[in-house]
């Protein structure tokens, strides 16, 4: 398995919901952010969906927001042509999938990629820009492992810090 190299890294410790959401709004903010690939690991629970909503708020989505568990992927389009793919690789395990689906090419194509379970397709997937590792802490809380892997990764990275 081939590692992505790693320009830097941030801890981060979310207090409660409020403190996810202001972070998913400083990101949504970058403008490098519109064609990047973020990756979000941790258990179930940690609230890696959660902060692709508050991303993808932040960014304009209305309307409802559904976890892409069964479909894979939930495209977004918003004005201006800027498109959104969110993924979750959960339920994946057939690496047929991804050439069946069209995946390789929507990778290829510009726009913003957030990538949930992205260990349950591994090798398919491309070096994430950013890395975000969830953990549960107490009461709630959260605690964040930021880590850019590209240079883009790292002008996100400046957006994630704590308020």
């Amino acid at each position: 398995m081939l590692h992505s190299a790693i320009l830097e890294t941030r801890h981060l410790h979310w207090r409660d919901e409020a403190a996810c959401e202001a972070c998913a709004r400083r990101l949504a903010a970058r403008p490098e952010l519109r064609d990047a690939c973020v990756e979000l690991h941790g258990p179930l629970g940690a609230g890696k969906t959660t902060f692709v909503r508050h991303l993808l708020r932040a960014l304009g989505v209305t309307g409802r927001i559904k976890s892409p568990t069964y479909a894979v992927m939930e495209p977004y389009t918003l004005p201006g042509g800027f498109s959104i793919s969110h993924f979750d690789f959960y339920r994946f395990d057939d690496p047929r999938e991804w050439e069946d689906a069209g995946l390789r090419d929507v990778f290829a194509a510009p726009g913003l990629k957030l990538v949930e379970w992205a260990e349950k397709a591994q090798g398919m997937l491309p070096a994430p820009d950013l890395r975000l590792e969830l953990r549960l802490g107490a009461d709630d809380q959260r605690e964040v492992t930021a880590t850019a892997h590209t240079d883009r990764g790292r002008s996100l990275l400046a957006a994630c810090h704590d308020a």
